[in-house]
């Protein structure tokens, strides 16, 4: 059996995680789940550290909101201390990706096209998963 090339990306919010996942030929992009935050605790690293076991996924993409495009400081902090735990927790290499306003991107898709409700928020966080992903894909696609 081939090594698994698969890549899981997180969309991480305070309440809620959005992932998603690539094909064998990282290719395309999925919606995988939605893990829900519960408030005041730690960041649901033990389900994603299934989700990674379970997939056999071989690199794992975070989404990193841009502080130039006014995020918060204090949170990209804690996105990237959630990055380095989540390597040492799941032996995956974890990269940080530019989120560049995917959230946005996915309501408005989402939305649109009437392929979701306004109050299914979950879905519009895996959906924003699968926006980071295709787009490290495609940036990815000749090498790496």
């Amino acid at each position: 059996m081939s090594e698994s090339r698969r890549v899981l990306a997180i969309d991480p919010g305070r309440r809620r995680f959005g992932v998603a996942l690539s094909d064998p030929t990282r290719t395309l992009a999925s919606p995988l789940t939605t893990l829900v935050r519960r408030t005041g605790k730690r960041p649901p690293i033990a389900a994603i550290e299934r989700l990674v076991r379970e997939h056999g996924v071989a690199l794992v993409i975070v989404g990193l909101p841009d502080p130039a495009e006014g995020a918060d400081l204090e949170w990209v902090e804690e996105i990237r201390r959630f990055a380095e735990k989540l390597e040492q927790r799941t032996g995956a290499p974890v990269r940080l990706f530019d989120e560049a306003f995917s959230s946005v991107e996915a309501k408005s898709r989402l939305y649109e096209g009437g392929r979701v409700a306004r109050g299914e928020k979950g879905r519009v966080d895996a959906a924003a998963a699968t926006i980071i992903l295709q787009d490290w894909l495609d940036e990815h696609a000749k090498g790496d």
